[in-house]
């Protein structure tokens, strides 16, 4: 479902054309602020933060402690089904916390012990709110001063329950304490997902199922592989030069030569991605697609394709063709556990009986083999109506125009949203969110029943399953890895969690979600996706760091929040450095300390590595956690800790972390001369996100200004560009703000390239700050993910 490119334009509309409806809950249909937040009504503990958020908390009073006597339990009846969850539990606690408890065991009550967490299943557990969802998907996570205990009514409630568990100890400054307090937590739609388009592109079995682990992390269930594609367009019209893969490996012989050469799964890969996804409670579903977007399976047999096999189109006139196609399904069928099966049926330009005979039948073709079928909708395009076409289908409404909501759901479908203009992402186009999803605009405007323009259905509409983000690698000939894909996706992918899951209910503004989601970006167990969200002021991410003992000391800046570095057993004290790679405006440092942690320390910093300047310290720090010191800025490369304790001390360290001074227009209000829509306003560039932008009108001249709040002494202003950049463009002051007191203070003229744009300045005096547009690169306005000013 990437029909061909729409006119490229360097930003889609976040909206997708239409400007959505406000929102409602599905809890409360009739509109309002819906149930009110457990935690604010408490008097008790509030309500932990969790992506996505419980859904409702009763707090209490205290913390449960996790010590290194703690140990994971599981209720004797239900070791089959939950120990092994258990076992893996344990060895997250280890990951998140850096406690090694014992073993899980079983044991043969129904109430956790001093210091137990135990696991058990309660079928007839429910929830009046909840109800299905409950049933299905749902839990109680009950914390009090002594244990912990997780019930729900199935495995999948059990495991996010883990997932909410361990998500608190990480925002735990000392990664040991639960607060007192229960919560019943429960999704809003039954199906949340994400789609990989691995036919364009492949993706190693070690990414896929890292991304089953990050899904389950936010209770995310559904995984879409689309597992055969081909290139847009043939070059020079001759489609045996077009780029197609198919990613499926059988070992039979009648299939040798199917699967693409560049990479693709063998059975024991595919058994691999089943376990680990029944272990992290996310269904794999598998999309083989056809009759169009099948280059794979005419170059495999030509003699099937339309235009005597030039074409990526399967010739549905043939009997045999539709014979071929269930032929694919029963060889690979079997090798999967979900019980539904996406069969494409999209895009196809051949006559309309032929595609509605090859629908009917291929859905029909997968009950027989035990699936319930799923397809992408496109009977608006291919028939006008549904009549005579099979309504046993699960419909991914992906383009109104293709087949909406409201169309799908009059004909009787279940749906599921998976709308291109709000949710798709081809990597570094030019179109369909080529760097990204609008992080804003799904936090504040969109929950699974928003589409563009006047298709949303109600909250809850019983017919709407849930909602799926989708890549799509059309460029298939770029160069980008598949990390790079992971660093597109995840900065909105807690964003369409949180809001499939409950909503609205994480009472956070946007800025404070996004700090929250780099914290736990990843969850533990990783092994191949690495981490790519940083605070845009942190300057150590991804640093060479050394230290002076002990392995791993990469670990202190990579990012992640669940790796961490051990020194050796030094006389006073170990030291840790990192090579910002270039002299950068250094302000305050952060450290977030294990449980063996420094109790005196110098911050020191150098320009070459050799001669040091110490420009903060602390003396008897008595306890494990965050440290930050702060100082005034100064320029540096290299930031080293160095311990000046007495005797021998080890040190264990999950990050060191290096800021920039102080972003002065950070949340400070921001005006411009005008915006493109309403959602790509000037607040955008100064909110410090980088995946949001402020976009002014088509027109020369437009500008941005901040205001400090007071004046400053500035030093440096960030201009990020987005394709829309500016070519000709002013940097001014002015301390009123008044048209007539702006002054100019820096120029760029000629400029070709978007990206970022540094304009250092001498100490300026100014409360306001702005780039005044003199000429754009573009045919489009000017665009800017950031306006930083330093001081």
């Amino acid at each position: 479902p990437s029909p061909t490119p729409p006119a490229p334009t360097p930003r889609p509309p976040p909206g997708g054309g239409g400007a959505a409806a406000p929102l409602r809950s599905p809890r409360d249909p009739a509109g309002g602020a819906g149930a009110p937040s457990a935690g604010a009504a408490s008097r008790g503990n509030a309500r932990p933060t969790v992506i996505p958020a419980l859904q409702e908390w009763a707090g209490g009073d205290g913390a449960h402690r996790l010590t290194p006597e703690s140990r994971v339990v599981v209720s004797a009846e239900d070791a089959g089904q939950l120990l092994v969850l258990a076992q893996q539990l344990t060895r997250d606690i280890a990951d998140i916390t850096g406690l090694k408890l014992a073993a899980p065991r079983a044991v043969r009550r129904s109430r956790a012990a001093d210091g137990e967490i135990l696991l058990r299943l309660d079928a007839a557990a429910r929830h009046a709110k909840g109800g299905d969802l409950y049933a299905r998907e749902g839990y109680e996570l009950a914390v009090r001063a002594d244990a912990v205990t997780i019930t729900a009514p199935a495995y999948s409630g059990v495991y996010y329950g883990t997932r909410s568990l361990l998500q608190i100890l990480l925002h735990d400054e000392q990664r040991s304490r639960v607060p007192v307090g229960t919560a019943q937590d429960w999704p809003n739609y039954r199906l949340r997902g994400f789609m990989l388009d691995v036919g364009r592109r492949f993706f190693t079995p070690g990414f896929v199922r890292d991304y089953l682990r990050v899904m389950g992390w936010f209770k995310l269930n559904d995984l879409q592989l689309h597992l055969n594609d081909n290139e847009i367009k043939a070059p020079g019209g001759d489609w045996s030069k077009a780029y197609d893969a198919f990613r499926l490996r059988s070992d039979a012989a009648e299939w040798e030569g199917l699967a693409a050469p560049d990479g693709s799964y063998s059975r024991a890969d595919w058994d691999s991605f089943e376990d680990t996804a029944a272990l992290h409670a996310v269904q794999l579903t598998p999309e083989i697609d056809a009759p169009a977007h099948s280059r794979s399976f005419v170059r495999f047999r030509p003699s099937l394709g339309l235009d005597g096999g030039n074409s990526d189109h399967l010739d549905l006139a043939k009997p045999e063709t539709t014979a071929f196609m269930k032929a694919v399904f029963e060889e690979f069928v079997p090798w999967f556990r979900s019980p539904e099966v996406h069969y494409g049926a999209d895009e196809y330009t051949g006559p309309e009986a032929q595609y509605r005979a090859y629908f009917n039948d291929m859905a029909e073709h997968l009950r027989s083999l035990g699936k319930h079928p799923r397809a992408w909708g496109s009977l608006t395009e291919m028939a006008g109506s549904a009549d005579g076409y099979d309504r046993d289908v699960t419909v991914h409404s992906w383009n109104n125009g293709w087949y909406g909501p409201q169309a799908a759901k009059a004909d009787g479908y279940e749906i599921v949203n998976t709308n291109d203009a709000l949710l798709y992402v081809v990597p570094f186009a030019d179109y369909y969110h080529g760097h990204g999803l609008d992080g804003r605009y799904l936090y504040d405007s969109w929950e699974p029943h928003v589409f563009p323009g006047s298709e949303s259905l109600d909250p809850g509409d019983p017919q709407l399953r849930g909602a799926m983000s989708a890549v799509w690698n059309d460029l298939v000939h770029a160069t980008y890895t598949q990390q790079d894909v992971h660093g597109l996706i995840e900065k909105t992918y807690g964003t369409l969690a949180q809001k499939m899951w409950s909503g609205g209910e994480q009472s956070l503004d946007y800025g404070e979600f996004t700090a929250l989601l780099r914290r736990g970006a990843r969850g533990p167990g990783l092994s191949t996706v690495t981490p790519t969200l940083a605070d845009p002021d942190e300057l150590a991410f991804g640093a060479a760091a050394t230290a002076s003992s002990g392995a791993h000391a990469s670990y202190m800046s990579d990012g992640s929040h669940v790796t961490c570095w051990t020194s050796a057993t030094e006389a006073g004290g170990p030291w840790v450095r990192v090579d910002l790679g270039e002299v950068r405006h250094v302000g305050r440092v952060r450290l977030d300390w294990g449980r063996e942690h420094g109790r005196s320390y110098d911050v020191e910093v150098s320009d070459d590595g050799s001669a040091w300047q110490k420009v903060a310290s602390r003396r008897g720090l008595e306890r494990a956690g965050w440290d930050e010191l702060e100082f005034g800025g100064v320029a540096a490369r290299y930031v080293r800790v160095r311990g000046r304790e007495s005797g021998r001390v080890r040190w264990v360290l999950w990050s060191v972390q290096v800021f920039d001074v102080p972003d002065l227009a950070r949340g400070r209000k921001a005006t411009a001369s005008s915006a493109e829509t309403a959602s790509l306003g000037a607040e955008n560039a100064v909110d410090g996100d980088a995946g949001t932008r402020w976009a002014s009108k088509y027109t020369d001249g437009e500008w941005i200004a901040v205001d400090l709040g007071e004046e400053r002494s500035v030093r440096r202003v960030l201009l990020d560009w987005e394709a829309a950049a500016g070519r000709d463009y002013d940097v001014q002051v002015s301390a009123d703000g008044e048209s007539s007191g702006w002054r100019t203070v820096a120029e760029r003229r000629g400029r070709e390239e978007a990206g970022v744009d540094v304009v250092d300045l001498p100490s300026v005096a100014a409360r306001f700050v702005r780039m005044q547009g003199v000429k754009r690169q573009t045919e489009y306005g000017y665009s800017l993910y950031r306006f930083e000013v330093r001081g």
